[in-house]
């Protein structure tokens, strides 16, 4: 069964609590957090101190998402915050497996993402240490975009390079995610769907969850 992870970029802060206790009560699997610096994506979110805020009101896996330009000094705090996956760019490490590594060894499951636009066979080397592959299916950056099709493509091309090398990694997709797209994604052979805008404004939620699985 497909996880199903709502991106708390899209809930009420001022409501933050009741939301989290109401999408874990809808049946979600992890809760997917969007880290941005302003810099590498033109905007901002929020740090450390609210993944451990989130962290300490659930229970579900935290999977964290730095859209960050120098995630190398940010591993630890996030680590420390409660991340249990932690996801940085390909486009920003390029080739470098040593953040990777250094989640590992730090007892949390390292990850990477890619930009629509960003090619998957050019971060191929990155692939033998990764738990998690974030397929963005918009421009990271902000919620609510419409979904890129074209990315499935990358999906099933993800597919094909775990088989063939034997590896365990996670497929994660990211944008416009909604009951629409999602069977679309399914089909390309994504395991975990993060759904953002249409999940917290779902009139049932846990109906919306029981379709997106």
């Amino acid at each position: 069964m497909t996880i199903v992870a709502p991106s708390i970029l899209a809930a009420d802060f001022t409501r933050l609590g009741d939301q989290l206790r109401d999408v874990e009560a809808a049946g979600v699997d992890w809760l997917h957090c969007d880290v941005m610096d302003g810099h590498f994506v033109p905007n901002l979110s929020f740090g450390p101190f609210i993944i451990k805020q989130v962290n300490g009101i659930s229970n579900l896996p935290l999977d964290v998402h730095l859209m960050i330009s120098n995630p190398e000094k940010y591993v630890d705090a996030y680590l420390d915050a409660g991340a249990d996956y932690l996801t940085v760019h390909g486009e920003v490490i390029k080739h470098d497996t040593e953040i990777l590594q250094e989640i590992r060894r730090k007892g949390a499951k390292a990850g990477i993402s890619l930009n629509p636009d960003a090619p998957i066979e050019d971060y191929f080397p990155l692939f033998a240490h990764i738990d998690l592959f974030l397929v963005m299916s918009v421009y990271a950056g902000f919620g609510g975009q419409k979904f890129i099709g074209d990315v499935l493509s990358k999906v099933r091309t993800a597919v094909e390079w775990r088989n063939k090398h034997g590896y365990k990694y996670l497929i994660s997709i990211d944008g416009g995610i909604n009951l629409d797209s999602a069977p679309l994604a399914k089909a390309a052979g994504v395991d975990v769907l993060v759904a953002g805008t249409a999940l917290f404004k779902a009139p049932d939620m846990a109906s919306f969850v029981n379709h997106l699985k």
